[in-house]
C-alpha cells in the first residue's frame, strides 16, 4: 500500500507542468521559532524529504504575532498564486482571527489538509508549591488573578481551556490572569520564575519535562500520553478536554493542479513508514483529513470557537 501511495505522488509529479513540480516549497510559519506551529511546519517538510516524497526542499518564513493572524496577512498579501507556497495553520489561528476580528482569515486561502492533533499539558516550574492538578484548581479558586498563567494568544486553545478550568473551579472568568506567549519564550518565562503556570501542547514541553526544568502536572486528553507520568483533566474530575489540530493551507488562487498534486504528495506521506515515526516520536495523534471534506471542517470549526469564545467570556 504504502509503495502504491509513493508511486501514485510521484506519477501526479511528472504530470503536472510549471513551477510547483520542480521549486522548493516557501513555507509560511505564523509564529516564531520554537514552537508547535514551527515544529510542525519543520518536522512535516523533514519528513516530506527522508520519504523521497518531496525531495526539492523548502525556505521558511517565521513571522509571530496575534494567533497566527500577522502571519497569515502576510502569507495572503505575498503569496498569491504561488504554487508551491503553504502555511502551517491550526485552531489557534481560528480562535486567533475571530478574538481579533481580523480582516483576513483562512477564507482567504487555498485549504489543504488537516494534518496532526495534539492535546495541551499544564505545566508548573520545577520547584513550584503547586504538585498536583488539584493544587492547580485551589490556587485558581482562591485567587485567579494572583495565578499568572502562560500560553498562546488571546483566544488561543491554551485561553479558552484556561477559562474552562476557571469555571469549573468557580473563580470568574474575568478574573483569570492568562499571558500570553509565542514560540519558545512561554518555557523560559515559567522556566525563570516570571509564570505559576503554562498551557500549551505536550510536544513542547515534554523535553523540558524530561530535564527536570518544569513538571507537567496534567494532560488534556482522554488518555494519559505515553511514558509520561501525569493524569488527565478526566480522570482527576475536570471535565475538560481541548485538543490542538494543525494543517496546512496553500495561496490564495493555487491552481487546481497544484493543489491535487501537494495532496497527492500529503496522501503518500501519510502513508510513509516515515510519517508514522514522526507522529510517534513528537507525540502527535494522526488527525488526517484532507481536501474538501478539511475545507468543510474548517467552517464548522469557525463557529464552533465563535460559541466557545462567547461561552467563556472571551469574545463579547
Amino acid at each position: 500500500m504504502q509503495k502504491r501511495m509513493v508511486m501514485a505522488g510521484a506519477l501526479a509529479l511528472a504530470l503536472v507542468s510549471g513551477t510547483a513540480a520542480a521549486d522548493p516549497a516557501r513555507v509560511m510559519i505564523p509564529a516564531n521559532p520554537g514552537g508547535g506551529w514551527d515544529g510542525a511546519a519543520r518536522h512535516t517538510l523533514a519528513a516530506f524529504a527522508r520519504s523521497k516524497v518531496f525531495t526539492d526542499g523548502a525556505s521558511f518564513t517565521n513571522k509571530g504575532g496575534a494567533a497566527g493572524t500577522i502571519g497569515l496577512a502576510e502569507f495572503v498579501r505575498t503569496a498569491k498564486g504561488d504554487d508551491n507556497a503553504l502555511m502551517v495553520t491550526g485552531v489557534i489561528m481560528v480562535g486567533g482571527a475571530i478574538s481579533n476580528k481580523t480582516p483576513v482569515s483562512l477564507a482567504d486561502t487555498t485549504p489543504l489538509l488537516r494534518l496532526t492533533n495534539e492535546y495541551n499539558a499544564i505545566a508548573v516550574p520545577a520547584a513550584s508549591p503547586i504538585r498536583t492538578v488539584q493544587d492547580f484548581m485551589q490556587a485558581l479558586q482562591t485567587d485567579p488573578g494572583a495565578l499568572p498563567v502562560g500560553g498562546g494568544s488571546a483566544g488561543s486553545v491554551d485561553h479558552v481551556m484556561l477559562a474552562l478550568l476557571a469555571k469549573h473551579a468557580g473563580a470568574p472568568v474575568s478574573k483569570i490572569n492568562f499571558v500570553s506567549f509565542s514560540g519558545s519564550e512561554i518555557l523560559a518565562a515559567l522556566g525563570g520564575g516570571k509564570l505559576r503556570a503554562a498551557i500549551s501542547g505536550v510536544s513542547e514541553f515534554r523535553r523540558f519535562a524530561d530535564s527536570g526544568r518544569i513538571r507537567i502536572i496534567a494532560v488534556s486528553g482522554p488518555t494519559r500520553v505515553e511514558g509520561l507520568n501525569a493524569p488527565t483533566l478526566r480522570e482527576s474530575g475536570i471535565p475538560v478536554e481541548m485538543g490542538n489540530w494543525r494543517g496546512f493551507v496553500g495561496a490564495p488562487g493555487m491552481s487546481a493542479a497544484a493543489r491535487k498534486l501537494w495532496l497527492d504528495r500529503f496522501a503518500a506521506l501519510h502513508g510513509s513508514a516515515v510519517w508514522q515515526e514522526t507522529l510517534k516520536t513528537q507525540g502527535w495523534e494522526d488527525a488526517y483529513l484532507p481536501g474538501d471534506a478539511f475545507a468543510a471542517f474548517l467552517k464548522s470549526e469557525e463557529a464552533r470557537w465563535s460559541d466557545a469564545l462567547r461561552d467563556v467570556g472571551i469574545l463579547k
